[in-house]
């Protein structure tokens, strides 16, 4: 069985998910223990569950075996959810290249086969200059729809919840305070493993809720994995080499999460406590949602024998009236691919918002070049009306002259739309529809759409849906 941790704002969720499937949650944050009638164990986990920094979906990191199962219970979830596989992950070791280090607070980095990464100069041992070679780690993957690039450290750490065992680190420590971290370092002479030379044991908060076994176990698993990284990197030279990976002791996968797979998550968090509509789309659209969240339900909690707040519509109104989008804010269009990467088509002003989830977004064009599919000049002056609304599978955005002219409208037809605070989010489904200005209507992109089925990037029955999406807009517009 595959233990799993699992840390964010979907936790509950993917701890009952998990339940159901081959998997064991280990290492609970207390919420957790209290929400769920069982016990759980404080042991090493296979694999590792982390809410990304946009809360936008999960890193998945950890034994490749048990990443493929985790990955397996979550990628059938809905059918806005996508899975993809990193090539860069957690705790994989290269040869590094600096290629940028001008500015800011670090340096872009050369990984190998034109994978790049980031290292803050505070990290490096004096000065970082273009074309320095170091052999680094990494310590924070990034998923394939950020433009942030993987943060890469010049150490070698083996992390594993309870504990992490790090390389130029002397001795036992703690990180937390007081006498429970003493009784966590004195506690480590009872355990009787042998930790590598030249590592250094830091325990974890994590470790301060397990019992002594337990923290055997941990350090145990640790010290194998260290001597395994070790292993790998015998052979390898002593400095640092032309730019490439090493060792990759650990696989990384990321789910993305559309609006359907969060109300999906919902309802299986439903099982377990009270669940507002909408708990993960609004816990997404802000930081500072979770506590309003987390107020609600338990207000809501009071109602009802089984603690279930009774299905309904999602609450946007009142999310975006407190979080925003409204009137004259600025939105970044967020065009994801269904190959994980995200392209910004541009930020427009919010000029009407309707309660029920609309919004209009304006944007002037610059100059030069043709409209996809329309096949009409982009010119001074012209504005890009686009209007979105929440949940939908598809958005319009008409072109228009400086004179008011229309020049033709172009349907995206994508995952359902999320209209986040400063983003609206969905996935391209590639086929779309198009109305010139004389009235014709068609539908355009549907090869790209069966290559991308072809290339398993869209399964088929997303594929059908984008099809019968298009094909009802179609329909509506040749009215």
């Amino acid at each position: 069985m595959t233990t799993v941790r699992v840390r964010g704002i979907y936790t509950t969720a993917a701890t009952q998910l998990l339940a159901e499937t081959d998997c064991e949650v280990v290492q609970p944050s207390e919420p957790i223990r209290d929400r769920f009638d069982r016990s759980f164990d404080t042991v090493p986990a296979d694999v590792s569950i982390e809410t990304t920094r946009d809360r936008q979906g999960v890193e998945i990191s950890g034994d490749p075996d048990g990443v493929e199962t985790v990955v397996s219970a979550l990628e059938t979830l809905a059918i806005d959810t996508f899975c993809w596989s990193g090539d860069v992950a957690r705790g994989a070791v290269f040869d590094a290249e600096v290629l940028e280090a001008e500015g800011g607070s670090g340096a872009v980095v050369a990984l190998g086969d034109g994978r790049r990464g980031y290292l803050k100069y505070d990290d490096a041992d004096g000065y970082v200059d273009e074309g320095n070679r170091y052999r680094v780690q990494v310590q924070e993957p990034a998923p394939p729809w950020d433009d942030d690039r993987p943060l890469v450290r010049p150490t070698l750490e083996i992390r594993g919840g309870l504990c992490t065992l790090s390389r130029g680190r002397t001795g036992v420590s703690a990180a937390l305070r007081g006498e429970r971290a003493d009784e966590l370092v004195g506690m480590t002479d009872l355990l009787s493993v042998d930790v590598p030379d030249g590592w250094g044991v830091r325990w974890q908060q994590a470790a301060a809720d397990a019992t002594l076994e337990a923290m055997g176990a941990a350090l145990e698993d640790a010290a194998d994995r260290t001597r395994s990284l070790e292993d790998a990197l015998a052979e390898t030279p002593a400095e640092p080499n032309e730019p490439g990976l090493l060792a990759a002791p650990e696989t990384t996968a990321w789910c993305w999460f559309g609006r359907e797979s969060r109300f999906a998550l919902d309802g299986v968090r439903k099982r377990v406590e009270t669940t507002m509509p909408g708990h993960h789309r609004a816990k997404a659209a802000d930081r500072a949602a979770s506590a309003a969240v987390d107020f609600a339900e338990a207000v809501c909690g009071s109602f009802g024998d089984d603690g279930v707040v009774a299905d309904s519509e999602f609450p946007f109104a009142a999310v975006a009236r407190q979080f925003g989008p409204t009137v004259g804010d600025r939105l970044e269009i967020g065009h994801g691919k269904p190959d994980g990467r995200l392209v910004s088509l541009g930020r427009g002003e919010v000029t009407d918002w309707d309660p029920e989830g609309k919004v209009t977004l304006e944007r002037s064009m610059s100059p030069g070049g043709r409209y996809d599919a329309l096949d009409v000049p982009r010119e001074r002056g012209d504005v890009a009306v686009t209007k979105f609304r929440e949940g939908r599978w598809w958005y319009p955005t008409t072109y228009r002259a400086a004179d008011g002219t229309t020049k033709g409208t172009y349907v995206n037809v994508c995952t359902p739309v999320e209209l986040f605070p400063d983003c609206v989010r969905y996935v391209d489904l590639y086929i779309d529809v198009i109305r010139n200005a004389d009235g014709t209507v068609s539908v355009v992109d549907t090869e790209e759409l069966a290559d991308a089925v072809d290339d398993g990037l869209v399964s088929d029955v997303l594929a059908e849906k984008a099809t019968s999406v298009a094909e009802a807009v179609e329909r509506a517009l040749s009215k």
